[in-house]
């Protein structure tokens, strides 16, 4: 049998600069399907890296003959994708097989199965034991109406089947098929982070978080549980991307890495190791305050940028988005402790809440200014499938765009109780344009000693966000 995972072609988020990731969701799948069904032949076809559009990958597909196409679809806003992909593979060999996965399409597999009849299966949470039993049962000729894990049609109807268990072992899965795509390594870069030349790369060091964020749809899809790798795991995954391949800039591309002693554990397996690496992280600013005296030893070990949500000032706003422990003490504190550490810090707020109206939302700018993060990132509140925010703006009628390819935080899909879409479409552009039109933070980020800072502001602060988002009016 031969299964042929494809990243299809997109537009990255311009608010990121340029950049190609690896496609880590399916090369993480790939190396379990390799381990676990040895006598199936796996191959990836990763349309960024190869330059390719729609026409380029269907000619792929038709080279290949896969038995069975498996497009990445983490995210609603490339659901789309996914799904053309399904049809151009459906349009070349009816035959073959279609099977999609990842955030979006585990929140609706009902909806999906029934409006897109190129979409044979659906694999829902988790993927890689499920995505193996089927592999297995369809390689053996034998119907996988019980697969657990997975949803698919049956007698006319759609079949949704029971949850599969979380797996328990983290440290036990084989390390994602970067093999499959070694002849692109040095295609994946990010060009605010490191030169093209620097080979980039995506580690895992967890899976979920305990926290509960209504407008957050990795929780709900790793059932508000967090599960993590041992230190010695995740530096291992590091030392072979670095030994083999070259790569050196890292994304740690856990929903919350945690700073306490496992990351000062891992910060040592780093330091020991003699790894020269630098690496960037997600992480709450209450936790960067909890475990303030581990940043210095990070730092030692790569850690050069982190993300971290400071969403709004509104305090009745961040109950809303049940945003426990922060706050906008908190928040300033966790940016003086990370520019102490000479460590980045990129700062996420949003806007579009249900109550916010034009003087919230300036509260928010005079925030954003007065915390003053090396970078800011303004985002539209986006009621992705599977979130509380979106059962609700659902059943309230909220939403007024229903196009998925729109659900990338920058456009906006709800009204609030006081503006229209356009006006908070309208408010995103102010929010960026009053953050990085300020002339003092401009030369002071061009001129930073911190390289970073100085890529930041010489390349993407002005020119690459405001094109971009002057392009969605």
């Amino acid at each position: 049998m031969r299964v042929l995972f494809v990243e299809p072609p997109k537009d990255f988020w311009f608010i990121m600069g340029q950049y190609i990731p690896p496609p880590f969701g399916i090369l993480t799948l790939a190396g379990y399907l390799e381990k676990a069904v040895p006598e199936v032949d796996v191959k990836i076809v990763d349309s960024q890296a190869e330059e390719l559009d729609w026409s380029g990958l269907e000619k792929r597909i038709e080279d290949y003959k896969p038995d069975l196409v498996a497009p990445s679809s983490l995210s609603t806003a490339n659901a789309f994708l996914a799904l053309r992909t399904a049809q151009l593979t459906k349009s070349i060999n009816p035959a073959t097989k279609t099977v999609l996965g990842g955030q979006h399409f585990t929140a609706l597999p009902e909806e999906t199965l029934r409006k897109y009849p190129d979409v044979d299966y659906i694999v829902r949470g988790e993927g890689e034991e499920t995505l193996a039993e089927l592999v297995n049962a369809l390689s053996l000729g034998i119907d996988p109406i019980d697969v657990r894990g997975i949803a698919l049609r049956f007698r006319e109807d759609v079949r949704i089947n029971e949850d599969r268990p979380l797996i328990c072992d983290l440290d036990s899965l084989p390390y994602p098929a970067y093999h499959l795509v070694a002849r692109h390594m040095k295609s994946y870069y990010f060009s605010l982070m490191a030169e093209k030349e620097k080979p980039f790369a995506i580690v895992e060091g967890s899976r979920g978080c305990s926290h509960r964020c209504s407008y957050c749809s990795q929780s709900p899809f790793w059932r508000h549980s967090q599960r993590r790798k041992t230190p010695k795991r995740i530096a291992d995954e590091l030392e072979h991307l670095n030994n083999t391949y070259g790569s050196a800039l890292f994304w740690l591309t856990d929903d919350y890495f945690r700073l306490d002693t496992e990351a000062e554990k891992l910060a040592d397996e780093i330091i020991r190791r003699g790894l020269k690496i630098s690496w960037f992280c997600q992480a709450r600013c209450d936790d960067i305050m909890k475990n303030r005296a581990n940043l210095q030893r990070l730092k030692e070990a790569g850690c050069t940028w982190m993300l971290v949500g400071f969403d709004t000032p509104s305090p009745g706003t961040l109950l809303n988005f049940r945003r426990d422990g922060i706050n906008s003490d908190v928040a300033k504190e966790a940016v003086n402790t990370l520019r102490e550490n000479d460590i980045f810090s990129q700062g996420t707020f949003i806007i579009g809440e249900r109550k916010d109206h034009r003087a919230t939302i300036k509260a928010l700018r005079e925030y954003a200014d007065w915390l003053d993060p090396d970078i800011a990132t303004f985002m539209a509140l986006t009621p992705y499938p599977g979130t509380e925010i979106y059962d609700e703006a659902v059943s309230r009628g909220w939403i007024e765009d229903e196009n998925w390819a729109h659900y990338d935080m920058v456009h906006a899909i709800m009204p609030t109780e006081n503006l229209t879409r356009e006006e908070v479409q309208e408010e995103l552009h102010r929010c960026y344009d009053e953050f990085f039109g300020n002339w003092s933070r401009r030369f002071r980020g061009m001129g930073s000693k911190n390289p970073y800072t100085r890529r930041t502001y010489q390349y993407l602060a002005r020119q690459a966000i405001m094109t971009g988002l002057r392009s969605l009016f």
